[in-house]
């Protein structure tokens, strides 16, 4: 027997089907263990040494693959063919290597690009061993992000009350986001006139042309920037007649986008779908895992022969032969170091077209298959063929050009099935059908039209800009794009309005203190460097301890120096660089610095607890302030987290086992600990975090004692916990919520028997009849939504006319084999 683990219940389900009686499939739910969120996980003081934590259900699942593997001699890792995916295979050997459940077993590290039978068997007859090198660079990566966010947000949290966190890639990001806005707020719109004019042909055909040249010059944008001078234009204009002096008819060919990799897919599905980056990554990951398409983290553009060859076949039978190229269109990548998968984001089965796979998929994931099918085709069909006429028009006296210009679609080729989307492009007349004329023909003036233009600002970024900019710029990589905009979000840094991101002032004040006190670790250069050098570890030609041992000598060095200075001249910094954004000029020309209130006070950036507001000089005497950031919910959780424990000192309320009983806080509230943090050579002690009605400075050590000794057994078979949606006593199958005076420290044998006499019991599983193939038992269960079926590992709805409690062992044969 051969034991398969991949990091996905969806994964493990769709795999299952193509292996045979041979092979047990379990899922990791990803990532085991990680390093845990504390100071010391990653020390620089021991050759970067990391110590990993199991994640909150890690450990069962661990248990799960050990208990499998006693009756299975290989353990296949199958997790993702990237570097996340190695990690987690990674993760798992080092635990059951750690734990000795790996004597007489033989070990295969394999990877499916896509989840189709002859690619899980292909994987499957082409193991490997874990690839160290993208190991190292997974562990360089993390070391470097934690790292950075550990020593860096402290730094923040003292010199910017109110601050959430940094991190390396997602300050850079946020530079961008706030620089855009600077631009935006600095722009000074300035007047452009242009002139079209009417010209009536011999065939009484009209056609619009724009001023080019006048007084023999040619134009610049600005060079009619007053309506004076556009009134004068057109009188010029008015006192000539004008004949065609040339016509310039050329074809040119328009050539399809490449088929998508990580971040183009998350740009067109932005722009066509309005889906954000991370709704695009999730949707695509259940369409891979459901095998329906390949792999969709990658940066590469090729494509496989027999992806190539489907494309082909596909072309001829559903658009004909014209569509089709004498050979086969073969696309290179241009970004260096492309490996996170072995070719582009495509379908599983190229003849599976969007309208065979509508009813199979929801409107979400329907959407995308037909983006990414209809760009995998396109990619492989023949260009389009453009009649591209260029018409000019001059004077009598040769010193007035007019020029149209257009084009004809001669052959539409791709563009019939798809066309890629621009960002913020603006509108031209390319595809205008100009009329036919004739060289020397003359032609009538009809309406000369000057029109008032304004240029514009840059545009703020959206979701699809924002990463085709850090593509660009080469910062962070397509699997984390989604991820930087996100955390971006969450904490506050930035919002978004009509899909594009605005800076908040709080994020703008981060990203002022860290362009001025960590000026080198916000640059688009140094950031695009080190992502060229964890890619140089990926590939074998960087030693990743080397790399952090540079990173960690020069950045360290920078915190120490920034660390002693005073909080004052931060502000003063941040004031200077925020002035123009914060105290814009008024109206009635007045300071915009002078205290609305006392009028003879002055405006400036002041800090408090929840973080920046304006104030005024005049304080104490004048109490006027504005707030810069929303401070709700930080002012809401210092009231939930009150306590009489000073806030960075551990409370000792007693001794339990010899050990003492910690009143702790940490990131998320209060909790208690039962003994000392973990080292190297200690494991992670035992905490439980204080429920919500129970005060930090009211706590005492029996209540305390319960918490670190939950689940509790109250006897005659009753339990008492707290779970994920509050406490609870729980009975065999009965279990009753814990509310009103009841909890977790008052409740007693009696109290939760009679609270559980009235609690309906969980009904317990009916067999209704067995599978005619496999002999397994068919169930009839109750869970969270209502009643279903199951068969062996398999679950299955109740379809509509059929009523649960009277469904006979024929209906549910037929509703088992009918949807299997």
């Amino acid at each position: 027997m051969k034991l398969v683990v991949v990091e996905s219940p969806a994964k493990a389900k769709t795999i299952n089907k193509y292996l045979g009686n041979d092979y047990k499939v379990l899922a990791s739910y990803g990532h085991i263990r990680d390093l845990p969120s504390k100071d010391g996980s990653v020390d620089p003081e021991h050759d970067f040494a990391m110590h990993w934590e199991f994640s909150a259900a890690g450990r069962k699942h661990l248990n799960d693959i050990i208990a499998a593997l006693k009756d299975c001699d290989t353990l296949i890792l199958a997790s993702d063919p990237d570097r996340e995916g190695e990690a987690i295979a990674w993760h798992i050997l080092e635990e059951l290597k750690e734990k000795k459940k790996l004597d007489g077993k033989k070990i295969q590290r394999v990877v499916f690009h896509e989840i189709t039978k002859s690619a899980v068997k292909e994987g499957i007859e082409n193991p490997r061993e874990i690839d160290q090198d993208l190991v190292s660079a997974y562990m360089a990566r993390r070391a470097l992000d934690y790292l950075v966010g550990f020593t860096l947000s402290p730094v923040l949290w003292r010199k910017l009350p109110g601050s959430r966190s940094a991190g390396r890639v997602q300050s850079v990001a946020l530079r961008l986001i706030c620089e855009r806005e600077t631009e935006i707020e600095k722009f000074k719109p300035e007047e452009y006139w242009t002139i079209d004019v009417d010209l009536i042909t011999q065939a009484q055909a009209l056609m619009t042309t724009h001023l080019i040249n006048l007084d023999g010059k040619k134009l610049a944008k600005f060079s009619i920037n007053t309506e004076a001078k556009a009134l004068d234009a057109k009188a010029k204009i008015e006192a000539q007649s004008f004949h065609i002096d040339e016509v310039e008819r050329k074809k040119a060919s328009r050539y399809p986008a490449p088929p998508f990799t990580t971040s183009t897919l998350q740009q067109e599905a932005a722009r066509k779908l309005r889906f954000s980056a991370k709704k695009t990554m999730q949707v695509a990951q259940k369409l891979y895992e459901d095998g329906i398409i390949t792999y969709m983290r990658t940066d590469a553009v090729n494509l496989s022969k027999d992806a190539v060859k489907a494309c082909r076949e596909a072309i001829e039978k559903y658009f004909g032969a014209a569509y089709l190229p004498k050979t086969a269109k073969e696309y290179k990548n241009k970004t260096k170091n492309a490996q996170e998968a072995h070719e582009a984001i495509r379908p599983s089965d190229v003849m599976n077209t969007p309208k065979k796979m509508e009813m199979k998929l929801d409107s979400d994931a329907y959407k995308l298959y037909e983006l990414i099918w209809k760009r995998t085709v396109a990619c492989q069909m023949n260009p389009a063929i453009l009649d591209r006429v260029i018409v000019d028009a001059l004077s009598a006296d040769g010193q007035i050009l007019l020029r149209a210009t257009g084009q004809v679609i001669q052959f539409d080729g791709f563009l019939r099935l798809y066309q890629e989307s621009k960002d913020d492009t603006d509108e031209n007349d390319d595809n205008v059908i100009l009329p036919n004329v004739e060289k020397g023909e003359s032609v009538n003036k009809g309406d000369i039209k000057p029109a008032q233009h304004f240029t514009t600002p840059p545009p703020r970024f959206t979701e699809a800009s924002l990463v085709k900019k850090l593509e660009e710029l080469g910062i962070g990589r397509p699997s984390t794009y989604a991820n930087i905009i996100a955390v971006l979000q969450e904490r506050k840094y930035v919002k978004v309005e009509k899909l594009r991101f605005i800076p908040e002032d709080r994020g703008r004040i981060v990203t002022v203190f860290l362009e001025n006190f960590f000026k080198k670790y916000v640059e688009y250069d140094f950031t695009a460097q080190l992502e060229e050098y964890l890619d140089d570890v990926s590939a074998g030609h960087m030693e990743w301890k080397k790399l952090l041992g540079g990173f960690w000598a020069k950045f360290i060095k920078t915190v120490e120096n920034v660390q002693p200075l005073q909080l004052t001249e931060v502000i003063n910094r941040i004031d200077e660089a925020l002035s123009a954004h914060l105290f814009p000029p008024r109206e009635d020309g007045t300071d915009p610095r002078s205290c609305p209130v006392c009028h003879n006070g002055r405006l400036s950036i002041k800090f408090g607890k929840f973080g920046a507001f304006l104030g005024c000089s005049n304080y104490p005497d004048c109490k006027y302030t504005k707030p810069l950031t929303d401070t709700k919910e930080e002012e809401a959780q210092a009231v939930q987290n009150s306590t009489a424990a000073p806030a960075n000192e551990d409370k000792v309320l007693g001794q339990l086992k010899n050990m003492n009983v910690y009143l702790k806080k940490g990131p998320y509230g209060f909790y208690v600990q039962l003994g000392e943090d973990a080292t190297a050579t200690t494991e992670k002690p035992k905490r439980s975090s204080l429920p919500k009605f129970v005060k930090p400075e009211e706590l005492t050590f029996d209540q305390a004692e319960i918490l670190l000794t939950l689940p509790r057994d109250l006897g005659n078979g009753i339990e008492v916990n707290i779970g994920k949606f509050g406490q609870y006593i729980k009975q065999g199958a009965k279990s009753k919520s814990l509310t009103g005076e009841d909890n977790i420290f008052n409740i007693t044998a009696a109290r939760a028997e009679e609270l559980l006499a009235s609690a309906p019991s969980k009904p317990e599983p009916k067999v209704l009849a067995k599978h005619p193939q496999t002999g397994e038992d068919i169930v009839l269960s109750k869970g969270r939504y209502g009643m279903y079926l199951k068969c062996g590992k398999n679950n299955y709805a109740i379809p509509k006319g059929y009523a649960p409690s009277a469904l006979s062992a024929e209906d549910a044969v037929k509703i088992v084999t009918s949807k299997k």
